[in-house]
């Protein structure tokens, strides 16, 4: 089955395309050129609702969203829905892995959690909604090269690494995204 998929991030789309091959879907990106949705929801599933509308209305099939982000214990769950924006608006990941670091420094609770939501659309019909949370503390400074976002900073403790020291296939066993990603490709089996 082909699933198109509203995101412009090539880390989360290689993030997707692993579990997809699992279940025998394909993702693809939403169609055309289609200015960003803004994002005004004061709730990860929110946010992902409110982008899959936007994109799903002009896909010509099944599409999804998804919102996701780094929560921190001991900042109030900062930067939660604001995690790709934590250091301004155009900042990127390093940036905001800095802030990060330095709104933690002499910190000792690192508790932490990647969380995503992801809404499944058919045009302008809301299917369901899929959340996934995978526990975590981050780390005292940036480890490992792969992954993207806060992966450098987010240790994982079962394995003893990063979300960066690990390969990919490694991290899809166990993230945020592949629990959300796992309950969608479930719904779809059973419709």
């Amino acid at each position: 089955m082909k699933l198109y998929c509203a995101t412009t991030n090539a880390g989360k789309l290689r993030e997707f395309h692993l579990p997809a091959k699992r279940f025998g879907h394909e993702i693809l990106p939403a169609p055309g050129h289609i200015p960003p949705c803004a994002e005004t929801g004061r709730t990860f599933e929110e946010n992902a609702v409110q982008k899959a509308l936007y994109y799903g209305a002009r896909a010509p099939g099944l599409l999804f969203a998804d919102d996701s982000g780094l929560q921190v214990d001991a900042l109030d769950g900062e930067p939660g829905i604001l995690s790709a924006r934590y250091a301004g608006d155009g900042a990127g990941d390093d940036a905001n892995n800095r802030l990060l670091l330095e709104k933690l420094r002499g910190v000792p609770d690192r508790g932490a959690r990647f969380v995503c939501a992801l809404a499944l659309v058919d045009r302008s019909k809301v299917l369901q909604t899929f959340h996934g949370a995978v526990e975590g503390e981050i780390a005292d400074e940036l480890r490992g090269e792969r992954g993207f976002g806060y992966d450098p900073l987010f240790f994982y403790p079962p394995l003893g690494c990063t979300f960066a020291e690990m390969p990919i296939q490694q991290k899809m066993e166990v993230s945020h995204r592949a629990k959300a990603l796992a309950q969608m490709f479930q719904h779809l089996k059973s419709r």
